[in-house]
């Protein structure tokens, strides 16, 4: 049977998309209108019925291709302009947005202490030395509250016994005793109002309850308990399980490391989530509820089925994928409590107060020693006056939201492990300060396991002179990176070898140059490219360095000569490092290469450098 093939072919239209605005899409219109239905209809005018259909067509089809663009825009952080959408991309990224910053000042405390006498010498009453605890509330005078963040003890005192207060007499007797002294110390003060709130939560169990807290540009989120004693941590996850802690430091080494760090288990945990639009701040805490027993890590999904028995047919039935998510693992919910929330609250520019500025005490929260005389106390507490010597920094408005945008790249590039040495290194120098400093780190593979790492660290003293770390400082860092490592990784955490050294160079100066002065250029010009600062653990001394900072200088000729040794032990009443080093065999191509894990220091400047000028 023979087939036409005529009949069986669809007559294919010619069509475009090329069009997506309103003008484009009406012209394509008429066009296709004009070449397929020239017999249907021919005026096309504004005010006929095609123009009308055309019109409505192009409409249509510019709405769609508009939203189309507009989607797709939106999956992209840089392009999207919904804030409902930015705050999705800022979630994804990790980026934790904040409201206005408070300010930092420094505030020195003043107290008038009557005279006492220690071992024949008149220095101001110890036992009547107050500590300022902190949340001590002061202003300035445009209204700026400020408190304390840490306690201040006037009876604290240094390595060597001495006072860290700075006294001075203000009265005396008539036989030119001092009756009184005024002794003040330095403190650190963060401006914002402190708030506490009291919110009821009923008997009845909420997962992932979320509690919007009243006040704008809440900066800290002091604490937060139940009535039953419960704390609750801020988290910046719902399944982070731990968090640090920190516990006095009892031991000898407590100067140095105030704290020590404990990773500290958190079933009570929240989340603080700020809203860039409301500027408001707003707490969700987990989903598990308290009252009932979970040990399961995972709900067991055999729970969730439905019983039979003994029946052999079923028919259908829901289930609620909620139900997976009651688990103690992502917090427990609080439940039939009333919490206690203190938050502190406020900042921006206008917090930056000039010098000065501070001097009103709005609550005083003081202690005294068990013995002070309760008259004298009184007296003390009276006398307290409070000022900033330097003005306040750090306050700056909440960031816009081109600012938040700008951060999502490396927001996305960081991440909550240590995966590279980079890595390590960036971990290792943000320990916080109350659990000890570490002022250089140095890693190297170690040479007996292929997954380990040598981390070799070094600390400063309050002379600012290289020292060794203490124990606690390095079980702090221990603790501390081994919630980041991966599991595999291992850490070897070694005190860097300190090789003190000295120079003694020789050169020529220009006839009509005074020798004194070029020598004391030179010392100090070398001073400032050999301070500790410069140096980092593992690099080595380049004699082109110090050759040029000295022909550089202003009268030198020529170099005669360049020597530098190294300085062990005690030289003329000046201590130094206990490690041996031989410069020469351990110079290689002008650089002296110090021993593995080691850093180089010019501990003396004045005394370590020795010039001479012919």
């Amino acid at each position: 049977m023979a087939i036409n093939a005529k009949k069986q072919l669809k007559n294919v239209r010619q069509r475009t998309y090329l069009a997506k605005d309103f003008d484009s899409f009406r012209s394509d219109l008429l066009a296709h209108a004009r070449l397929y239905f020239p017999d249907k209809i021919q005026d096309f005018t504004e005010a006929s019925l095609g123009g009308l259909l055309l019109d409505m067509a192009s409409f249509v089809g510019d709405s769609m291709s508009f939203y189309l663009d507009h989607q797709f825009n939106e999956l992209n952080w840089n392009t999207a302009i919904e804030s409902r959408n930015i705050r999705k991309h800022l979630r994804n990224a990790g980026v934790k947005v904040r409201g206005a910053a408070p300010a930092v000042a420094t505030v020195t405390f003043y107290f008038e202490i009557p005279a006492g006498s220690v071992a024949g010498e008149v220095v101001p009453e110890p036992t009547l030395l107050p500590t300022v605890q902190a949340m001590t509330a002061i202003a300035s005078k445009d209204g700026v509250s400020f408190s304390l963040t840490e306690d201040l003890d006037f009876g604290e005192k240094d390595t060597d016994e001495q006072y860290l207060y700075t006294a001075v007499g203000v009265e005396q007797d008539d036989d030119g005793s001092f009756t009184s002294f005024v002794v003040s110390r330095d403190g650190i003060c963060l401006s914002g109002t402190r708030k506490e709130e009291r919110i009821s939560i009923p008997n009845t169990h909420k997962a992932f309850r979320q509690i919007t807290l009243p006040d704008e540009n809440i900066t800290e989120i002091v604490s937060v308990k139940d009535s039953s004693g419960n704390e609750y941590y801020e988290v910046d996850s719902l399944s982070q399980d731990t968090v640090f802690a920190a516990i006095i430091n009892p031991t000898e080494d407590a100067d140095d490391v105030p704290a020590a760090i404990e990773v500290i288990p958190a079933p009570y945990r929240f989340m603080a989530e700020y809203e860039y639009t409301t500027k408001l701040t707003k707490l969700r805490f987990g989903g598990g509820d308290a009252q009932t027993l979970d040990n399961d890590i995972i709900p067991d999904p055999s729970d969730l089925a439905l019983p039979l028995y003994g029946k052999k047919v079923f028919g259908r039935f829901a289930i609620d994928p909620n139900a997976m998510l009651q688990t103690q693992t992502l917090g427990i919910a609080p439940r039939n409590t009333k919490l206690t929330i203190i938050y502190r609250f406020g900042g921006g520019l206008k917090h930056n107060v000039a010098a000065g500025t501070v001097r009103t005490v709005n609550t005083l929260y003081l202690t005294f020693p068990p013995s002070a005389n309760a008259a004298d106390s009184q007296t003390v507490r009276a006398s307290v006056d409070v000022s900033n010597i330097s003005p306040a920094a750090g306050g700056d408005r909440a960031p816009t939201i081109d600012e938040l945008r700008a951060q999502i790249p490396s927001s996305r590039a960081a991440q909550n492990r240590i995966v590279t040495k980079a890595d390590l290194i960036s971990r290792v120098y943000t320990l916080p300060n109350k659990f000890g400093r570490v002022f250089r780190v140095g890693i190297r593979p170690n040479p007996n396991n292929s997954l380990a790492s040598q981390i070799y660290i070094v600390g400063r003293n309050r002379k600012k002179k290289l020292a060794l770390c203490s124990d606690t400082l390095k079980k702090n860092l221990r603790k501390y990176l081994n919630e980041f490592r991966a599991v595999s990784d291992a850490y070897d955490i070694l005190d860097a070898r300190i090789v003190n050294f000295g120079i003694t160079f020789e050169v020529a100066a220009h006839p009509s140059a005074n020798k004194t002065q070029v020598a004391q250029t030179c010392i100090r010009n070398l001073r400032k490219i050999l301070k500790t600062e410069n140096f980092q653990i593992d690099m080595p001394i380049a004699y082109a360095d110090i050759q040029n900072t000295i022909l550089n200088t202003e009268g030198v000729i020529s170099m005669i000569d360049l020597t530098i040794f190294n300085l062990v032990g005690t030289s003329q009443e000046r201590e130094y490092s206990d490690v041996s080093f031989n410069v020469d065999s351990n110079t290689f191509q002008q650089m002296v290469v110090g021993p593995g894990g080691s850093i180089f220091e010019l501990k003396y400047p004045t005394a370590d450098i020795i010039a001479s000028v012919r």
